[in-house]
């Protein structure tokens, strides 16, 4: 399975070059379905819905120069035929997969069917999260609550064995200072990676690689690691 697991999108060369290596040829050549359900429950979520596509929102994603482009919203697959959406996916190159609500985006992910797709799919698609978009294929993820789904939901699917905590020491995020981070990460029983918005994770049929042009840290039981 490949993964591209960012925490603010495409943002510089060096991400870009290991997502063009996971698809095995240009972007341009490439086509795309992103998925903007994550940021549905918030508030103004359709704006944030269109942002997302138009490529006006903050982290490249949709705006890269896909050869095709389409919209994959998983709150209304439940009510389609899968015959109408479950060819073209089997058929797309990348997975763009938005932020927002870990808690939603996993409901969804999970109650239209492409969470028990995913393993098997993902050995011909690239996954590229995005912040939320990314840490629900962790061991870790989070809600706003600003939902009405039951409380128990899942927040993460649990792919790859690693927790992921997305926009280190971003000016936006002040609780996501490092040392607030690091109290975070020794709660959880699985290694954490800690990066900020020009680095990602790239995972490749298990082995683990991180992206960078920024900070990251890896931080595990045993030791911790600083870039």
């Amino acid at each position: 399975m490949r993964f591209l697991l960012t925490s603010a999108g495409i943002t510089n060369a060096t991400i870009d070059n290991a997502l063009v290596d996971l698809l095995g040829k240009p972007i341009a050549e490439s086509s795309a379905l992103c998925i903007p359900t994550g940021v549905q429950p918030f508030a103004g979520g359709p704006s944030h819905v269109y942002r997302f596509i138009s490529g006006s929102a903050p982290g490249p994603m949709c705006e890269l120069g896909w050869k095709s482009l389409g919209l994959l919203e998983l709150t209304a697959l439940p009510s389609m035929k899968k015959e109408l959406w479950f060819t073209m996916l089997q058929e797309t190159d990348a997975l763009l997969v938005g932020g927002g609500d870990c808690q939603y985006l996993c409901y969804w992910m999970q109650q239209s069917g492409l969470a028990q797709m995913l393993p098997s799919l993902l050995h011909k698609t690239v996954y590229v999260g995005l912040s939320a978009g990314s840490m629900i294929m962790t061991r870790y993820g989070t809600t706003y609550g600003n939902h009405t789904l039951p409380t128990e939901s899942d927040k993460c699917l649990g792919i790859v064995d690693f927790a992921l905590h997305p926009h280190l020491d971003h000016k936006s995020f002040p609780k996501n200072s490092l040392a607030n981070q690091e109290k975070l990460a020794a709660t959880i029983s699985v290694p954490s990676y800690m990066i900020d918005d020009n680095t990602a994770i790239k995972v490749t049929d298990g082995n683990i690689e991180v992206i960078s042009e920024g900070q990251w840290k890896l931080f595990t039981p045993d030791k911790t690691t600083n870039r």
